[in-house]
C-alpha cells in the first residue's frame, strides 16, 4: 500500500523545490526525507524527481502522481469529516499559514481561546508570504490561510474579514515629521520596507506609483519586529500595518502618523473550494471571523 506520509513529503519537496526545503517544513532530516522518496520510487517503479536549475523538479511520472495526491488528500479530507460528525468533541489537527504581523498581533487572542475550548484541537500555525500560502492552499497541504489581498485563483475561495489602515513610522530621534504624511515626502527618506516579494510591499509600493514616486528602501526585511527596531534606532521611516504598532506594548521609541492619501489592506482567509470543513476547521474560522468582526 502507498504510505500517506510519503506522499505528502514528495508533494513537499516539488513545491519548496529542494529535499532540505521538505525537511524543514516537516521537522525531518534530510536523509530521512531522501529516503522516503526512495521508497516510494521502489513502491511505483519510477523515478519521480529530476534536478532542473538546482531545484527539484518532477519527471512526467511525478507529474501524474501530483495530480494523484490531490486527489488522494482530498479523499483522506472527506473521509476525516465524516468521522468528525460521529463526534461530539472538537479534535484534530488544522494547518494555517499568515503573515508574520497577523501572526503576531491578530492570531495569539485567537489561538488562546481556541486551546481553552476544545484542548484537543491543534491549529499549526506557518508565517510566510502570500503567494507560497496560496500555492500550499491550492496544492492542499494546508488547510486554509490568512493572507493580504489580492489572491487570483479560481480554485479558492476568498473570505474578505478585515481592512487594516497603513501608517508611517519614525523615529523619536528624528525631526518632528509634517502633519501629512505623503508618498512625495516618504520618496526623499530612507526607508525600511517590507521584502519585495510580499503582497503588503506590493500595496505599498503601489500607492507610491500612484503619486508618481518610487521609494529608496535602504533596507527590506520580512520580519515587522526587526523593521520597528531598526526604525527606532533612527536608520529610516517605514510604512506598516496599524495593527503592529498601535495598542498595547506599542514601542516606546517610535512616532506613529497617517498617510495621505490613505493607504490600507485586506486580510481574507482562502482555502479550497472542495475543501470539506471539519468541526475543527470549522471552529478554527469561526474563530477568526468573530475576532475580526466578521
Amino acid at each position: 500500500m502507498l504510505n500517506l506520509d510519503h506522499l505528502r513529503t514528495y508533494a513537499l519537496i516539488i513545491e519548496t523545490g529542494s529535499f532540505s526545503g521538505a525537511a524543514e517544513r516537516l521537522g525531518l532530516s534530510q536523509p530521512a526525507i531522501s529516503l522516503q522518496v526512495r521508497q516510494l520510487e521502489q513502491r511505483l517503479g519510477v523515478r519521480l524527481v529530476e534536478r532542473v536549475a538546482r531545484r527539484a523538479a518532477p519527471t512526467p511520472a511525478g507529474l501524474d502522481l501530483l495530480a494523484g495526491i490531490q486527489q488522494v488528500n482530498t479523499a483522506v479530507d472527506g473521509v476525516m469529516a465524516a468521522m468528525a460528525s460521529h463526534s461530539s468533541n472538537v479534535e484534530g489537527r488544522v494547518t494555517l499559514g499568515t503573515g508574520a504581523t497577523a501572526c503576531l498581533y491578530l492570531l495569539p487572542q485567537i489561538l488562546r481561546s481556541l486551546r481553552r475550548r476544545f484542548p484537543k484541537l491543534s491549529v499549526v500555525v506557518s508565517t510566510g508570504n502570500t503567494a507560497d500560502f496560496v500555492k500550499a492552499v491550492e496544492g492542499n497541504t494546508l488547510d486554509l490561510a490568512l493572507v493580504t489581498l489580492p489572491v487570483k485563483r479560481r480554485a479558492l475561495v476568498t473570505t474578505p474579514l478585515l481592512n487594516d489602515e497603513f501608517v508611517a513610522i519614525a523615529s523619536k530621534r528624528e525631526a518632528p515629521l509634517p502633519t501629512r504624511i505623503t508618498p512625495a515626502f516618504l520618496a526623499k527618506r530612507e526607508l525600511v520596507l517590507f521584502e519585495p516579494a510580499a503582497n503588503t510591499r506590493v500595496i505599498i509600493d503601489q500607492w507610491f506609483r500612484d503619486a508618481g514616486h518610487a521609494p529608496r528602501p535602504v533596507m527590506e526585511l520580512g520580519s515587522v519586529e526587526a523593521i520597528k527596531e531598526m526604525v527606532a534606532a533612527g536608520l529610516g521611516c517605514s510604512i506598516l500595518p496599524a495593527m503592529a504598532v498601535t495598542g498595547p506594548g506599542q514601542h516606546p521609541e517610535l512616532v506613529v502618523h497617517p498617510l495621505y492619501p490613505r493607504l490600507q489592506r485586506t486580510l481574507a482567509l482562502v482555502m479550497r473550494g472542495d475543501k470539506p470543513v471539519n468541526k475543527a476547521l470549522h471552529q478554527v474560522i469561526a474563530a477568526i471571523a468573530q475576532r475580526t468582526g466578521n
